[in-house]
């Protein structure tokens, strides 16, 4: 009997032979009413009880999971329910959902026909990555009297990983084909390299290679001819993310950490599709979570484990052994995404000459993030005194900001300077303009 409610439809008809027999008390012709009406709402709940508990296989449900979730996007979990009764039941649906959302409130009522199927769907919207543990899927039936319930669970224990975002990877590539036609008015710098890509033969100028001249074209031709080789496509591209406390700061649920991850992955899949190299690490302490810059077909594969797998205690972060692991381990100039936050200038200062000594090999760009909180009180039209200093403040940090991006600048250090929510956006564009400009 564990699976009996008692709904509140019973409460209230017990209630109401309560009344009837408070009122025979006064008028006792109503006594044998009071009686017959007790007699009834027992009754029925036996019929009830019998409808409902007769039946094997009464419900056939099916709870249809992703295969993993998507951090900090929405993620839909699916129910199919079918009716086995031969009377339309109504049904109260409860997941046990994992703590991490903390809904406590969930409940979804539908009526099913008999033998009829019903299919919904609900959205979970995961904030930080790891595993995701569901409880039993709950379903309470209840027959057209709906004086008492009987409870249904299936599907219990089920466990789904929270991935760094990978649901919008796909808009995010058709959003860089639109972005190569933004850019077509960029001017390339087209580099001769010495590749083995070829591209064509062509009459020696001084100044061309000797080492590359073809003596067979210049046999036939009479004329010295050399070859031309393209410069190297498969460009590397690392990406550098910062766990130290800086990054702990959250924005609409995620942390700095959880959004840099995230553009890592969806850059890492531009950058795969484009034909180049994309590598990873993150530092706080110590360089960790290291993948080597490669374009081979499981690689997107490998990043997403790799940042799936990043733990941290956010501890101070240490650039100046990210500048020794950077020298020893990436030995060819490479394009380096720095995903960090400073908020003030002499933050910045401290780690100046790390970042100068990474900048003389690479070509680094240094993202870094805008606080919305800020943006919020710049926005504002102040009312009153206090709102008035809020406001000089907030553009008091917001400039000591553009003062970082200027200093940055100084030293041939490219910037990302962007609102959490719009950073997978822009650093895809950045990269994208990086390429076009032949700049790397």
């Amino acid at each position: 009997m564990k699976n009996l409610y008692i709904n509140t439809r019973f409460f209230f008809t017990l209630i109401g032979v309560g009344i009837l027999y408070v009122l025979a008390f006064f008028f006792p012709v109503l006594m044998w009413a009071a009686h017959i009406a007790l007699l009834i709402c027992f009754l029925a709940a036996m019929v009830d009880f019998l409808l409902l508990f007769n039946q094997k296989n009464a419900l056939q449900v099916q709870r249809i999971l992703p295969e993993k979730l998507s951090n900090g996007d929405e993620n839909f979990v699916k129910i199919d329910i079918k009716n086995n009764y031969s009377f339309t039941i109504s049904t109260k649906i409860i997941d046990e959902i994992p703590f991490q959302f903390q809904k406590r409130d969930f409940l979804i009522e539908k009526q099913i026909a008999s033998g009829a199927n019903t299919f919904f769907q609900y959205s979970l919207e995961p904030k930080e990555r790891g595993e995701y543990h569901f409880g039993g899927l709950n379903i309470y039936a209840s027959s057209p009297l709906g004086l008492i319930s009987k409870r249904f669970v299936f599907q219990k224990d089920a466990m789904l990983p929270s991935y760094p975002s990978f649901i919008h990877l796909r808009k995010y590539e058709l959003m860089a084909i639109q972005s190569e036609f933004l850019l077509g008015g960029i001017k390339r710098v087209r580099k001769l390299g010495h590749t083995m890509e070829f591209e064509q033969i062509k009459e020696y100028v001084p100044g061309d290679d000797i080492r590359t001249i073809n003596w067979k074209a210049t046999s036939k031709t009479n004329r010295l001819m050399v070859n031309q080789f393209q410069d190297e496509k498969s460009q590397r591209i690392f990406m550098l993310i910062d766990k130290g406390r800086t990054m702990k700061m959250p924005f609409n649920g995620l942390s700095l950490l959880d959004y840099s991850i995230n553009a890592t992955m969806a850059l890492s899949h531009i950058i795969l599709r484009k034909g180049d190299r994309a590598g990873m690490m993150t530092f706080s302490k110590k360089a960790e979570n290291k993948i080597a810059a490669d374009n081979k077909s499981g690689q997107l594969k490998k990043i997403s484990e790799a940042l799936y797998n990043i733990k941290t205690d956010f501890f101070e972060s240490d650039f100046n052994r990210l500048y020794q692991d950077v020298k020893y381990s990436i030995n060819q100039r490479s394009l380096i995404l720095l995903f960090t936050n400073f908020e003030t200038l002499d933050g910045l200062n401290r780690q100046l000459k790390y970042l100068r000594g990474i900048a003389k090999n690479h070509l680094l760009v240094v993202v870094f993030f805008k606080n919305s909180e800020l943006q919020t009180l710049i926005n504002k039209n102040p009312e009153n005194m206090q709102e008035i200093y809020d406001e000089i403040i907030a553009e008091k940090f917001e400039f000591e900001k553009k003062l970082i991006i200027q200093e940055l600048r100084k030293y041939g250090i490219y910037t990302v300077y962007t609102l959490p929510e719009n950073l997978n956006i822009d650093v895809i564009n950045k990269y994208l303009e990086i390429k076009a400009r032949g700049i790397l």
